[in-house]
């Protein structure tokens, strides 16, 4: 059957962009999908990625289950120093929760970042995705700008992202670390994790013979922290809640 009409209605969306309005796939893995036979236009499997639909007349179904766009929220904040990745805290510290408005929807942090430490925290009501790029196994990178005591010679840094640290019984490594030189707060570093454990950088550096004095997480995946001001927050823009549903499945599929 013939979807595609020459004369779109004022409510028609490509098919491929509606999945991605709906949460179920970014709009890369959604024509994948159609090419697939597993998306289907009231009751008629679409496989031309070129299609439209009119969501407020004809129902959509993935794998024969009816979908619709839910209300996510998509915030990235900067996360200040002495802030907690924590809905309520016991000891009356300052919590993310507090920095944010009133919003429709309750967000929670993809992640957290210790209270010393500082950056990019997203912020979502969207399981999904959260899942995604929090889960081990989909390794989607972190990128942090660190701050240390002193300087890590070349074996130092061989180590971090070779055969690893030993710490607490872990074997850590990173998958990056690049040294940008001395700075009035210390020597910086710019470190990319695939997977982080806790207080993972901090205790890398440690046992590599330096301190952490700052750190700060400046991307996840596509998403960039920008200039954003310590506290300050904003919502993310469609093109970059899609990047991140894409660099999920890329991972997955690696």
């Amino acid at each position: 059957m013939d979807l595609a009409s020459p004369k779109p209605r004022p409510n028609s969306v490509r098919l491929q962009k509606y999945l991605a309005q709906c949460g179920v796939a970014s709009r890369r893995a959604g024509e994948v999908w159609i090419r697939q036979g597993r998306v289907a236009v009231d009751g008629h499997v679409v496989t031309e990625v070129g299609v439209s639909v009119d969501p407020s007349i004809q129902i959509v179904s993935v794998d024969g289950r009816p979908i619709k766009p839910e209300s996510f929220v998509h915030i990235l904040l900067n996360k200040p120093r002495n802030t907690v990745c924590t809905c309520q805290d016991p000891q009356g510290r300052l919590t993310y929760q507090e920095l944010l408005p009133d919003l429709a929807a309750r967000v929670y942090s993809v992640g957290r970042l210790d209270m010393d430490s500082e950056g990019l925290l997203l912020l979502t009501n969207d399981g999904d995705l959260a899942h995604r790029l929090a889960h081990p196994r989909h390794h989607v990178d972190k990128t942090y700008h660190v701050w240390c005591s002193g300087a890590l010679d070349r074996a130092a840094l061989g180590r971090m992202t070779g055969a690893g640290v030993e710490s607490e019984g872990e074997r850590l490594r990173m998958r990056s670390i690049a040294p940008r030189g001395e700075t009035r707060g210390g020597w910086l570093f710019e470190v990319v994790l695939g997977e982080g454990r806790k207080r993972q950088i901090r205790r890398m550096m440690t046992e590599s013979g330096t301190k952490v004095l700052r750190l700060q997480r400046v991307a996840m995946g596509p998403l960039r922290l920008g200039n954003l001001k310590p506290g300050a927050w904003r919502h993310l823009t469609v093109d970059e809640v899609e990047r991140l549903r894409a660099a999920g499945e890329e991972k997955e599929t690696r």
